[in-house]
């Protein structure tokens, strides 16, 4: 097949008021094209993955495209590497990096995507795995993978969900914020994008828009953060000589 990486990562699968994927539904549609046929699906996020890919069929035929989950084939690598597109969900994103480890997907998921062009959409945990690593995920560590480091699918980490600080709050506990500039302490650390839900990150080849009706927030380390609004270019963060990462 070949061709350019094609990314759809997405900050949430729900957007308050809205359905599984409503929100986002029209971008999948658009970044799939007519082209792809079937999605493989992995539902690995989530503890019952036969409910989990009922809700995702449902959705994705409801779009026109037939739906594969990886759980249900005898050989997950195999799957793999006969999909057209694959999609990854939210749920643990520790639970799905470990599954990813433990069926042996790493390459291969990268293999695809990176040298074979096809088109991958994550959301949420899917977004997170996606990245260079899971450091920067929301989720609690409830089982263990191997390494953090995850897809590496674009040389950034991403915070999907990612919350304002709150004025008004009596909460003590520190803000997404401080969290993200704690991680930025540690040296080496690469940039990182704060998706707030209903966002997302179109990256087409070496061009990166952030897309969707909210706006994003970006974590270089070493600087103060900023904010962007959809329709930013950051194609910039695609390469790993990044100038603004110290």
């Amino acid at each position: 097949m070949g061709g350019p990486r094609r990314l759809l990562l997405i900050s949430n699968s729900t957007l308050h008021g809205g359905g599984y994927l409503g929100h986002c539904q029209q971008h999948i549609q658009s970044f799939l094209g007519q082209k792809v046929k079937r999605v493989l699906f992995i539902p690995y996020a989530l503890h019952d993955r036969d409910a989990y890919a009922r809700t995702a069929r449902e959705k994705f035929e409801s779009l026109g495209y037939r739906l594969d989950s990886i759980h249900e084939s005898c050989d997950p690598v195999e799957a793999v590497r006969k999909s057209e597109a694959i999609f990854i969900g939210g749920g643990n994103t520790f639970r799905l990096l470990k599954a990813l480890y433990d069926n042996s997907l790493i390459h291969e998921i990268r293999k695809r995507v990176l040298e074979d062009g096809i088109p991958y959409t994550g959301s949420s945990a899917g977004t997170n795995v996606a990245t260079v690593s899971i450091n920067t995920t929301n989720d609690m560590p409830i089982v263990y993978p191997p390494s953090l480091q995850a897809l590496g699918l674009v040389p950034f980490n991403i915070n999907p969900h990612y919350l304002d600080p709150d004025i008004k709050t009596t909460h003590m506990g520190e803000t997404r914020e401080e969290r993200i500039r704690q991680y930025h302490e540690e040296p080496n650390t690469p940039p990182v994008l704060g998706l707030r839900e209903g966002t997302m990150l179109l990256v087409e080849g070496d061009k990166a828009t952030l897309q969707g009706v909210t706006g994003a927030r970006l974590f270089l380390r070493g600087k103060k953060p900023t904010e962007h609004e959809p329709g930013t270019d950051f194609s910039f963060l695609l390469t790993d000589s990044n100038p603004l990462n110290p």
